[in-house]
């Protein structure tokens, strides 16, 4: 039996969650095309017959701007603590100025002799020609002990991704039964489904200024769920924009939440949502730790 821990890497927008959902083969991490839409560490555990990878999805790697951003950058530094490999994704449509920033952010990320295993993602939206001359300037980032190319998306090049993870995993016990999934509380899910949501339908300046909290979570006796959450936002002309013209915008982030909801629950759920202004809150430390940031 071989097990242990991984963290997946990157900078923003790399498609860190899209491949962490992949490769355990249910959605434990929402997923949007805008930058730093992972906020947290997230845990994410696949088993087979004799192995057992865990893997930990982090925020995209960036400079952080506020209280928020810094906690983020906290939960990229302690993911990598006691690890027993490091993934590093990469966009394979990476431009040459940005080949620095990747560079410096491997460097920041070793803190120990494990070994790095580079994933060179959505390559289904490059020519294969084009894959070559890619390859050749990343394999100069760093002494990766594997690179290998993929696509979370369709699923291409995973099986030859997970036989590279497997490797680099010591002999040891299982740390989760084998039918964990993640190890995130259900409220926790739940908040950031509704808010993947908020990210798709919302407009680009908006969604990094919304926080999700569960206020009432209760399983009726009939087996379904009464859900009732707020939407924070930042600023009282959000408010506006996230509610929609007679409240349809709100309505269509609720009908989109509600259906992963209930296919998460397997059960039916009536969700209520409300928006709420709170200025500046992602420089506000306890409110950051009281909506589930601990």
């Amino acid at each position: 039996m071989k097990s242990g821990f991984i963290a997946i890497c990157g900078r923003p927008n790399a498609g860190k969650s899209t491949l962490m959902n992949c490769i355990i083969g249910e959605k434990v991490a929402i997923v949007s095309s805008k930058p730093q839409t992972t906020r947290t560490k997230i845990l994410g555990v696949r088993t087979g017959e004799d192995y057992q990878l865990v893997l930990i999805d982090t925020p995209g790697i960036h400079k952080p701007h506020n209280k928020l951003g810094k906690r983020m950058e906290k939960y990229i530094y302690t993911a990598t603590q006691d690890i027993d490999a490091l993934l590093y994704v990469v966009d394979c449509n990476i431009k040459d100025e940005e080949l620095e920033l990747e560079k410096e952010a491997l460097a920041g990320l070793k803190t120990s002799d494990v070994p790095v295993i580079l994933a060179i993602n959505k390559i289904d939206t490059v020519e294969k020609l084009q894959l070559l001359p890619i390859l050749d300037k990343l394999q100069g980032l760093y002494n990766f002990s594997a690179i290998v190319p993929i696509s979370a998306q369709n699923n291409e090049n995973i099986e030859q991704l997970l036989d590279n993870l497997r490797e680099t995993l010591p002999e040891g016990p299982k740390f989760f039964p084998d039918d964990t999934l993640t190890d995130q509380p259900e409220r926790q899910i739940v908040a950031e489904y509704i808010r993947e949501k908020a990210l798709r339908l919302l407009n680009r300046e908006i969604p990094h200024g919304i926080a999700v909290e569960i206020e009432k979570m209760k399983e009726k006796e009939n087996g379904s769920y009464e859900i009732l959450a707020a939407i924070y936002c930042e600023k009282q002309s959000h408010k506006g924009i996230i509610i929609g013209k007679g409240g349809e915008k709100l309505k269509k982030i609720g009908t989109f939440a509600r259906r992963d909801i209930e296919k998460f629950l397997n059960a039916k759920v009536y969700l209520e949502l409300w928006v709420r202004v709170k200025e500046d809150w992602r420089n506000r430390e306890n409110f950051i730790t009281d909506i589930g940031f601990e």
